[in-house]
C-alpha cells in the first residue's frame, strides 16, 4: 500500500513542513525544491518510492519527474527500487569503512 509504505519514513522528511505546491513547482523553481532535499535523512526512501509508484509529478528524493522518467528508462528491469537503492546504500558504507586506515577520523594523543 502506497500510503503506508510512506508513513514508515515520511515523518522523517525536512519537508515535511513546507508547502506542498513548493514541491510541485515547474522549470528553474525545481531546483530550489531539490535543495530542501540535500541532506534529508530520508532522501533514499522517498527516491525509491517515487521511483516504485511511478510518481510523475513534483520533486521527490532530490530528483525532478525528468530525472525520474530517466532513470526508469536505464534501468527498466529494477522490480524494487527501494531494494536496489538500500543495498547501494549498504555498500558504500562497506566500502567506506573498509577504506579508512585504523584509528582514522579520531584525535590522537600527543
Amino acid at each position: 500500500m502506497v500510503t503506508a509504505d510512506r508513513e514508515s519514513w515520511g515523518a522523517g522528511a525536512v519537508c515535511l513542513t513546507a508547502d506542498p505546491d513548493d514541491l510541485f513547482v515547474e522549470g528553474a523553481a525545481q531546483n530550489q525544491t531539490k535543495a530542501l532535499c540535500t541532506g534529508c535523512p530520508v532522501r533514499t526512501e522517498c527516491l525509491a518510492h517515487a521511483l516504485d509508484h511511478r510518481i510523475e509529478h513534483g520533486v521527490w528524493g532530490g530528483t525532478t519527474e525528468r530525472e525520474r522518467r530517466a532513470l526508469l528508462r536505464r534501468r527498466p528491469t529494477v522490480t524494487s527500487w527501494r531494494r536496489l537503492l538500500e543495498t547501494a546504500r549498504a555498500e558504500h558504507g562497506r566500502q567506506s569503512t573498509a577504506r579508512q586506515e585504523p584509528g582514522e577520523g579520531r584525535a590522537q594523543a600527543g
